[in-house]
């Protein structure tokens, strides 16, 4: 699937599109999508684990393009530069930022720059140069239409400005429909979800 508007592929972190809403939405484990094996996971309960915390691998897995590696093998890369981090609990912390910023730059030859404090009118400025944004916003942003319950949580890749040039289009890897995958918002109801920080991208060639 991809996205007209701005011909970046689409993808979700969940490996069946139909499945998304039912896993972040009804609580269907995510061990039961039968199309698991394709995120290059190495089996069911390790996709389970994982997946509902890779939109930032997901971002960077439509950034990459058509030929980009698999989500996991994205996801084993970030860990290698401590991007990811487990607890002896088995929880999992992350995106990290700045050893994220130095996989990409290292292993995917994209330049790549944190930003810690972002203005909504900057992403516009990074846009208009070239470059995609992962944003931090709150999860909810797939329901722009009720009141933001929070800022952050989850990350979204920008794409580029709306054609009116007064909003953004960005990919959602947990978005529920297509309208939601591919989405557009004006600025104005974006920042009310964003958290003011992410990391912008540019291929290098």
């Amino acid at each position: 699937m991809s996205c007209p508007a701005c011909r970046v592929p689409v993808h979700t972190q969940f490996a069946s599109f139909d499945l998304v809403g039912p896993i972040v939405e009804d609580g269907l484990d995510p061990a039961t999508d039968p199309a698991w094996a394709e995120s290059g996971a190495k089996s069911p309960a390790e996709y389970a684990r994982w997946a509902g915390h890779l939109c930032g691998m997901t971002c960077l897995r439509m950034a990459l393009g058509a030929d980009a590696p698999s989500l996991f093998a994205l996801r084993d890369g970030a860990l290698e530069y401590g991007a990811y981090t487990e607890d002896g609990d088995g929880g999992i912390r992350g995106l990290v930022y700045a050893p994220f910023a130095t996989y990409v730059r290292e292993k995917h030859d994209l330049e790549a720059t944190v930003h810690r404090h972002l203005a909504p009118a900057e992403i516009l400025d990074l846009l208009d140069a070239g470059r995609s944004v992962i944003a931090s916003v709150h999860y909810a942003i797939r329901h722009p239409r009720r009141p933001a319950p929070g800022r952050g949580g989850h990350l979204v890749l920008l794409t580029s400005r709306t054609a009116d040039g007064a909003g953004v289009h960005f990919h959602n890897p947990s978005g529920t429909s297509a309208s939601t995958r591919a989405a557009e918002l004006p600025l104005a109801d974006f920042e009310r979800f964003f958290a003011g920080r992410g990391v912008s991208l540019r291929a290098t060639g």
